[in-house]
C-alpha cells in the first residue's frame, strides 16, 4: 500500500463527505486507503460512510481521545508506507496527494511535507507554514504585526507568499494536511499524546529533526481548508483559547525545559495584561466599536486567569479539530 489517509472526525459528517468525494475524485495512480477515526460523535458518521463510502475503514472511539491520540489510533489500523493526516474540513481541487508524495519520494532527507492551504475564497492561509513556538513569537503574535511584517522570521512563513513553484525546507507544517513517512512517524513514536488539541503538529515536526529528517513545503499544489467547522465550539467558549495555552505550555516544558516554560507562563501574564489595558483604552475612546471588543476582552481575561493558575480547560466532550 502506497498511502494511508487518516482523518479524525468529530461531528463533521457533512464536511467529511465533501472531503472524501474530492479526495477520490482527484487521486489517481496511487494505491491508497482511507481510515476515519470518529471521536464519539453524534452526527451519524458511521452510517454515512457505510452508505456512501463503504471502502473506508471506520474506527469508532467511545470517547473523545483528542486529535493526537485519535490519529495514532488510525495509524494502527493502516498499512501504507506513507501517511497523510487530513482534517475533515478540507477539499481537494487538484491531484495534490501525488505531488506531495513525489517530494517525499525524491528527497531521502524529507520526513514531512505539506502544501498550500487555501481559504474558501481562494486566498492562502499563512498558518499552513509555522515556526516552533518560542516566548517571543507567541508574545508578538499580533494580527497588526503579522500584516505589517508578513515575511518576518518570527512567523517562518515567507515561502507562502512566493508566486513561484518551489520546494522549501520549513520548521512546521499544519496538521490539517500533513504527509509523513511511516518509518519516520514510528521512529519518533507518533503524535505526542500529551497534547489533546493544538501544537501536536508542530511537536511532530520538531521531533523528526532528531533522527535527521527535515520538513518541506511545496507550493506546487493546494488544498482548501475551510477551518473551524468541526471545532464544536460556540463563539463565547473559552475552551479553544485555554487549550491552546495548555498545549503551548506543554511544548515549552517538554521541548525547552521547565525554566523556559515558567518564563513562558510569566510572559503570558504580561501579554494578557497589556492586551486588556489596550482594549480598555479602545473602549474608553469608543474605537472602533465598543461592542465588538467584548469577545477579545473575554478571551484575554480567560488567558490571564489561566496564566495565574485559576482556570484550566476540561477537554471531555469537546472537539479535536483546530479552528482557523
Amino acid at each position: 500500500m502506497d498511502l494511508s489517509v487518516i482523518i479524525v472526525n468529530w461531528n463533521s459528517a457533512p464536511d467529511l463527505a465533501r472531503c472524501l468525494s474530492s479526495l477520490y475524485a482527484h487521486t489517481t495512480g496511487v494505491e491508497f486507503e482511507v481510515i476515519v477515526v470518529d471521536n464519539a460523535s453524534r452526527d451519524g458518521c458511521g452510517a454515512m460512510l457505510a452508505d456512501h463510502f463503504p471502502q473506508v475503514t471506520f474506527v469508532q472511539s467511545t470517547n473523545n481521545r483528542g486529535f493526537a491520540a485519535a490519529n495514532n489510533l488510525g495509524v494502527r489500523h493502516s498499512s501504507g508506507s506513507l501517511l497523510l493526516f487530513l482534517n475533515p474540513d478540507t477539499e481537494f481541487t487538484s491531484p495534490a496527494i501525488g505531488r506531495m508524495m513525489s517530494v517525499l519520494e525524491s528527497r531521502p532527507d524529507a520526513g514531512i511535507v505539506g502544501c498550500r492551504l487555501l481559504n474558501a475564497d481562494g486566498t492562502v492561509q499563512t498558518t499552513c507554514v509555522q515556526t516552533f513556538p518560542t516566548i517571543w513569537n507567541e508574545a508578538l503574535d499580533v494580527e497588526y504585526l503579522r500584516r505589517a511584517f508578513p515575511r518576518s522570521r518570527l512567523w517562518g512563513n515567507a515561502v507562502v507568499y512566493s508566486d513561484d513553484e518551489l520546494i522549501a525546507e520549513v520548521e512546521c507544517i499544519s496538521g490539517a494536511c500533513l504527509m509523513i513517512r511511516r518509518d519516520v512517524f514510528n521512529a519518533v513514536g507518533g503524535f505526542c499524546e500529551r497534547y489533546f488539541m493544538y501544537v501536536e503538529d508542530r511537536d511532530l515536526c520538531y521531533a523528526i529533526r532528531h533522527p535527521g529528517y527535515k520538513t518541506f513545503f511545496t507550493s506546487s499544489c493546494a488544498v482548501i481548508h475551510y477551518g473551524g467547522t468541526s471545532s464544536g465550539l460556540r463563539p463565547e467558549s473559552d475552551f479553544a483559547t485555554l487549550m491552546r495555552c495548555e498545549s503551548l505550555l506543554t511544548f515549552m516544558r517538554f521541548r525547552r525545559g521547565r525554566i523556559y516554560a515558567t518564563l513562558f507562563r510569566a510572559s503570558v501574564v504580561i501579554v494578557a495584561v497589556g492586551r486588556l489595558l489596550a482594549l480598555a483604552l479602545l473602549s474608553a475612546l469608543g474605537r472602533p466599536h465598543a461592542q465588538r471588543l467584548s469577545i477579545p476582552k473575554r478571551k484575554w481575561r480567560a488567558v490571564l486567569r489561566w496564566s495565574a493558575g485559576l482556570l484550566t480547560p476540561a477537554p471531555a466532550g469537546h472537539a479535536i479539530s483546530r479552528p482557523a
